[in-house]
């Protein structure tokens, strides 16, 4: 039977008007024009339709200034990628922004509303314990989910929907290593903070320098401490040969006070990540005894990608700024040869090599690493006066993490 006589059937059955057929028979029409469209224009919604990206970071919060730096880079990142039109292939890339304050919790259901708006692809994250819950959210709905600043190891090979913009523990980790050279038989302490990040470098100095030979043992601080004089005295009685210490957030001037007031700086090697610029005051004195390794810090590159960025950040480039212009570059990679295929976005990204703001840039295709350079930095001067010098860029093949298989 034609698909005009079911209707005329129908319409004596219930009593229809002669006007309501028409137009039931002009929407049948008009949903069998659509079926002989295109299966790339179904796929993307038509040509002009606009591609919905989610960004769920830090707005407030612990992590809200990482945050900041994050958004900045992104939208430095897009508008260097797309040159300036904010569209790729003709369609106009719309962001839809959400403040996670770094509880995993208000990430996920933020992730959630998201997908329920058509959102295809999710980034952001600066908590490693954000990423960790947002990326089996991704896989569940087969959504791209592009991590930012979260360190956690974790977030690599976790599934193949998740690939990250920024660096990992096992990067920093290599990057300590290099100031110390050989690890045999060498006593290293990991000096941390009782959380996913502090607990992911403990794994990670573990696998790295103990895996080198060298015996490794832990201090971890309860966040909630204020007093770090018993944990700095623990230093002192361990005597270790190296001392890792991976911190973020506002307790770190007391932190560094302590350490150098129990003499820790001065009796053994003391390594550590050089956070934002806003950190570097809370050093004081005790900057100048500190080796450290940098993921990125305003002045460590000068090519084309980081002058972009520093041109459209007011106040130029802080620590996590390459992780959002790199996810910027992804993103336009991934819809200019994906459009609204998951799948295809996937196969864009595995194995690209682009130039970033750090340099170059490689995305491991077994489990989504993100190669990429790692600096030795030292600190000249204390306080408002403290800035950091270059001693050493680390090449990516100097600080490459062991590949891992992909979960699912």
């Amino acid at each position: 039977m034609s698909e005009r006589s079911r209707l005329h059937i129908f319409a004596q059955n219930v009593g229809l008007s002669r006007r309501v057929l028409v137009a039931s028979t002009v929407a049948a029409a008009l949903l069998a024009a659509a079926g002989c469209s295109s299966p790339q224009e179904a796929a993307q919604g038509g040509e002009d339709a606009p591609v919905k990206v989610g960004l769920v970071y830090s707005q407030s919060g612990a992590l809200a200034s990482y945050g900041k730096q994050y958004i900045d880079g992104f939208k430095a990142g897009l508008a260097q990628a797309t040159n300036g039109t904010n569209k790729v292939n003709g369609r106009t890339i719309e962001l839809l922004e959400a403040d996670d304050a770094g509880d995993p919790a208000k990430a996920v259901t933020a992730a959630k509303d998201m997908l329920g708006k058509g959102v295809k692809i999710l980034a952001g994250s600066a908590s490693s314990g954000v990423a960790l819950q947002v990326a089996p959210i991704a896989a569940q709905n087969k959504t791209l989910f592009i991590s930012g600043p979260a360190a956690t190891d974790g977030v690599t090979g976790v599934n193949r929907y998740t690939f990250r913009s920024g660096r990992q523990s096992y990067q920093d980790v290599l990057a300590a290593k290099s100031f110390i050279g050989d690890a045999a038989g060498k006593k290293v302490v990991v000096f941390a903070q009782d959380s996913a990040f502090g607990k992911a470098n403990e794994a990670a100095v573990t696998a790295v320098i103990g895996g080198a030979g060298a015996k490794v043992s832990s201090i971890l601080v309860p966040a909630s401490a204020t007093d770090f004089t018993p944990f700095a005295d623990q230093v002192n009685t361990a005597k270790p040969d190296l001392l890792f210490v991976a911190w973020a957030g506002t307790t770190a001037t007391a932190m560094w006070g302590a350490l150098d007031q129990q003499g820790v700086l001065t009796s053994t090697t003391v390594v550590t990540g050089l956070d934002q610029k806003a950190s570097y005051p809370v050093f004081g004195a005790a900057g100048e005894k500190i080796s450290f390794l940098s993921h990125y810090f305003d002045g460590a590159t000068s090519n084309e990608a980081a002058k972009a960025a520093s041109a459209k950040i007011t106040g130029g480039l802080d620590l996590f700024s390459p992780d959002g212009f790199n996810a910027a570059q992804m993103v336009v990679r991934a819809i200019a040869e994906g459009g609204d295929d998951v799948e295809k976005m996937i196969t864009a990204l595995e194995g690209w090599s682009f130039d970033g703001v750090k340099g170059k840039m490689t995305i491991r295709k077994d489990d989504h690493a993100m190669l990429q350079p790692m600096f030795q930095v030292k600190l000249v001067g204390s306080g408002a006066a403290a800035k950091p010098q270059l001693v050493k860029e680390l090449a990516p093949e100097e600080v490459t993490p062991p590949a891992v298989a992909m979960k699912s």
